[in-house]
């Protein structure tokens, strides 16, 4: 999840979106057609059966741990994936770069009973990294099919606030060759203020599903509205793309944050491990009872995000402290 920024690029048609595959490719130099007719993948994947419809964001990263410098021992991530698997049977991660193969040989080795969506990184000007991360994503969703249930190409791409907002179709490229490549059901995730939009019915026409993040701590809600506006947000993006499944990949509530910046300027629900107790037990129990798969952000408080201050809400949306002692929400009862 990253904070509001100013609009970028403008989006394209579908028709734009296109032409632009048709032109020089660049890092897709040999590029991916649409299947035609184009034939939905069921999601949970046949491979691996029903997960749970409570599932949860992981990010791996320590303190003095960041991602393109130190990364976690096996030790650690064997360690995290012991504590979380009492709660969930299925895990967000947001790269296929690195530390994820680590991760998938811990949960086969262990026989522990969890599927992942494999997430695929994909950056704007970086055509490089976006060739490593889909040939890592291709050779995992292939060696662990057990394991892997969907993939996730692009994170937050496409939203106008986006960081790291990318052409239209340098995405529909990336998912149209992940998807040509591996078997499982592939989806990119969003903000729902992309969603929601006529613009994203081009880019959902090239996913099995839709993953939609929509927070209600960054939208200004009490907790109090958080669950009805978090409901009202899937139905919203669910009308609009009656031919997609919507799952929930992001939705969350902070311990802590500061008075300054967008996070000053947009939230006013209070924040703390109560309230995040509160919504956490809320989100679970809808998900289940109305059978919509819900992925919590997030397991651990990872102090790396954010800015420099130690209350930056980006370090806090996590279940557990980075130093994985638990807060209210994963305490012995709960």
């Amino acid at each position: 999840m990253m904070r509001p920024r100013d609009h970028g690029l403008p989006l394209l048609s579908a028709l734009t979106i296109a032409a632009a595959l048709t032109s020089d490719g660049g890092a897709y130099a040999t590029t991916f057609a649409r299947q035609e007719p184009f034939a939905v993948r069921g999601y949970p994947h046949a491979n691996t059966g029903n997960p749970s419809y409570n599932a949860i964001c992981y990010g791996p990263h320590r303190d003095g741990q960041r991602p393109g410098g130190t990364d976690p021992s096996a030790a650690e991530m064997r360690e995290d994936l012991r504590l979380l698997r009492g709660h969930w049977r299925q895990l967000r991660v947001y790269g296929s770069v690195g530390m994820t193969e680590t991760l998938l040989a811990i949960l086969r080795e262990d026989g522990l009973d969890m599927q992942v969506m494999l997430g695929v990184w994909i950056s704007p000007d970086d055509s490089a990294a976006n060739r490593a991360e889909i040939e890592a994503a291709v050779r995992l969703a292939n060696a662990y099919p057990e394991l892997i249930d969907c993939v996730c190409v692009g994170n937050e791409t496409q939203v106008f606030w986006a960081a790291h907002r990318c052409a239209p179709e340098v995405l529909v490229a990336a998912v149209r060759e992940v998807r040509a490549r591996v078997t499982q059901p592939v989806t990119t995730a969003d903000d729902f203020n992309f969603w929601n939009k006529p613009e994203s019915i081009a880019i959902a026409a090239e996913v099995d599903f839709i993953t939609l993040h929509a927070h209600p701590l960054w939208n200004g809600r009490q907790l109090a509205e958080s669950l009805p506006w978090l409901q009202e947000r899937l139905v919203e993006v669910a009308t609009l793309h009656p031919e997609r499944k919507v799952v929930i990949g992001e939705t969350g509530w902070a311990t802590q944050r500061i008075n300054e910046g967008d996070q000053g300027r947009l939230m006013k629900g209070v924040v703390g491990e109560a309230e995040q107790k509160a919504f956490h037990e809320q989100a679970r129990a809808w998900a289940d009872n109305a059978k919509v798969t819900v992925f919590f952000f997030e397991a651990f408080d990872e102090n790396w995000k954010g800015g420099d201050h130690p209350e930056e809400v980006e370090k806090h949306w996590g279940l557990w402290r980075a130093d994985r002692t638990p807060k209210a929400a994963m305490q012995a009862g709960d």
